[in-house]
């Protein structure tokens, strides 16, 4: 009985600690989560940079995502792709057509447009200056659905696969959107949703909790068998 006793303590042990342990790292998480919202907050303040260009490619990263930007160029003719999109204004598509720079290209999220809009928004044919947010791709497509370029449906703005569906030849490894444009109705620029989910602190209070909890728990069955 006193083995089994041991076994247990050993084991209830083992399940406070990893309580513990998971409390601990949601501390941590929280933290690393308060710095990349002000890192994300104070970039949001700064004025733009010129678009990457393909020499500062292979460095782009996670510390470069809603980075003001800016880019000169012309849209290509006949190479929009519209991808599902749910915004605050209901459901409809991303307009993404491809800008040439003269240097590079990139695709540019030149805002939404709902369904009854899509395919009736050529892009101007004049030299355009495009100001936005520096987005990383999103490859594979969206919740339980997979991109279908060959049939034309597309559920994220996967970079690469969009490129290679228009025949685009090498482009940025990231797409821009574009802020809002003064006067123009269709496609709708500047609903990128800046947010950052932080609910670490409940996560870790939850775990600090059961810990306490099931220790009170075991103190209390021990005491009362210690005055049995």
């Amino acid at each position: 009985m006193t083995t089994r006793r041991v076994l247990i303590g050993g084991l209830i042990g083992l399940v406070i600690a990893g309580l513990v342990a998971l409390g601990v790292w949601q501390l941590q998480r929280r933290t690393w989560k308060l710095d990349l919202i002000a890192r994300t907050e104070a970039m949001l303040r700064q004025p733009p940079v010129p678009a990457p260009p393909p020499a500062a490619w292979p460095a782009i990263g996670a510390n470069d995502v809603y980075r003001p930007v800016i880019a000169t160029g012309r849209y290509r003719p006949a190479a929009d792709t519209y991808v599902q999109a749910a915004t605050a204004l209901g459901g409809g598509f991303w307009v993404l057509t491809p800008l040439d720079t003269g240097g590079f290209t990139v695709l540019v999220n030149r805002g939404f447009v709902p369904p009854d809009r899509r395919g009736r928004v050529d892009p101007p044919p004049v030299m355009v200056t495009v100001r936005g947010l520096l987005r990383v791709s999103e490859p594979g497509g969206g919740f339980l659905r997979s991109n279908d370029p060959a049939g034309g449906r597309w559920y994220s703005r996967d970079v690469a696969a969009i490129a290679g569906s228009q025949r685009l030849g090498t482009v940025a490894p990231y797409f821009i959107d574009a802020a809002a444009a003064p006067g123009l109705e269709w496609p709708r620029g500047g609903l990128t949703v800046v947010t950052f989910r932080n609910s670490h602190l409940v996560y870790a209070l939850t775990w600090f909790g059961l810990a306490a909890l099931l220790a009170g728990m075991t103190w209390m069955v021990s005491r009362r068998r210690a005055e049995a």
